[in-house]
């Protein structure tokens, strides 16, 4: 992880930390560090995920992330990163105009995660 305490960051339990990384990467977040236990990644200058391989002893009855939407700003135009996500092969919904002046764009990761990349309208 970086050097300096991060004040938020979202910890998600994956079952193949690499290729999730993968995944992350091809959007366009950058990997920031990583320890043997986790996969520190950011999205642009302020949101970071860190990847965490599922422990053994968990189970997870219902989909990942059902019900959440984890949501990053974007500087990089949605509709890139709908192309990056077509060449990953990841459902998406949108790029669409919201009704609260935004441009929104879901992506599903391969753990069923979904991303929600913000613009304003």
């Amino acid at each position: 992880m970086s050097a300096a305490p991060l004040k938020s960051f979202l910890k998600l339990l994956v079952l193949d930390p690499k290729a999730s990384a993968t995944f992350y990467e091809t959007l366009g977040f950058t990997r920031v560090g990583t320890d043997g236990t986790f996969i520190h990644l950011r999205w642009q200058d302020s949101g970071d995920l860190l990847l965490v391989a599922t422990p053994t002893r968990v189970h997870i009855d219902a989909r990942r992330g059902y019900g959440v939407l984890i949501c990053f700003a974007s500087e990089t135009g949605l509709d890139v990163l709908a192309e990056r996500a077509a060449a990953l092969n990841a459902p998406t919904q949108g790029p669409e105009v919201q009704p609260w002046h935004t441009r929104d764009l879901i992506i599903t990761d391969p753990d069923g995660y979904r991303l929600n990349f913000v613009q304003p309208a």
